[in-house]
């Protein structure tokens, strides 16, 4: 059996009841009976008022032609062929079904390329060469000629010669390194010196690994703003005590009392 599609076959009816209702206010005496309206003639009134395409009522057509010469073979002569051919043209002609009893069909397959706008998302990212690294050239040139011009006019604050027969007291060393030279007075040479700066630097390599945060802000880096807090105001801590409150023989002192032993 052809298929019709559903919505081709309801327009088909509803033509085909129009049509009839005309045909019975056009001759309201005379009772037009089943034999009397052809296929042919109930064809060519549906196709005059509806839009239905030629191709498909020539499939409808055939397939109700089909059908009759069915029914008209299976019921015998003068057992009411009328009345059975009214109901093959009353009866809504089976929909073939797939799977499942789906209906649909598919018509074509769309790429989704043409049919959906793609942009790239801007991304807060650029390329080290030559974005990063240029910017950073020129920032080590323009602290360059600063120092330079700098140690023009400015002397460096140098002490005299030194005397291998006077050690002072107290001596220490430069202010960058006092913070180490401070908990060397508090632990073992080989704590001070090697096993806490060995983690601490340990600890920075593995820091990318460990923090994978990838936010900017400060709000969602709480825990680790909070670690980097405490190294460095510990270490500024230590840094200020051996420069400030350590005098002769590196003895803890206070600055206001005993006189301030810094030097640059």
């Amino acid at each position: 059996m052809t298929e019709i599609p559903e919505h081709l076959r309801k327009r088909a009816e509803e033509a085909k009841a129009k049509a009839a209702a005309k045909a019975a206010g056009d001759a309201p005496t005379e009772a037009p009976t089943p034999a009397a309206e052809t296929p042919t003639a109930a064809a060519e009134t549906a196709a005059a008022d509806s839009r239905i395409p030629a191709h498909l009522l020539e499939r409808s057509k055939a397939a109700k032609a089909k059908k009759e010469g069915a029914t008209a073979e299976a019921t015998p002569a003068g057992a009411g062929g009328g009345v059975a051919t009214l109901i093959a043209d009353a009866a809504p002609p089976p929909l073939a079904t797939g799977p499942g009893g789906h209906t649909q069909r598919l018509l074509t397959v769309v790429k989704a390329g043409s049919i959906q706008d793609l942009k790239s998302l801007p991304v807060d990212k650029v390329h080290t060469w030559p974005h990063l690294l240029a910017v950073e050239f020129v920032a080590a040139l323009a602290i360059l000629v600063f120092t330079l011009i700098f140690s023009i006019f400015v002397n460096a604050p140098l002490l005299e010669l030194a005397n291998i027969n006077q050690t002072p007291n107290p001596s220490k060393a430069p202010w960058y390194f006092l913070g180490l030279q401070e908990l060397l007075t508090m632990f073992h040479p080989m704590v001070a010196g090697v096993t806490i700066p060995g983690m601490g630097i340990f600890l920075l390599i593995l820091s990318p690994y460990i923090d994978r945060n990838p936010s900017n802000k400060p709000e969602d880096r709480k825990f680790a703003i909070s670690l980097f807090t405490v190294q460095l105001m510990f270490w500024a801590v230590l840094v200020i005590i051996g420069s400030f409150f350590r005098g002769p023989g590196f003895n803890f002192v206070a600055p206001w009392t005993a006189g301030l032993f810094f030097e640059l």
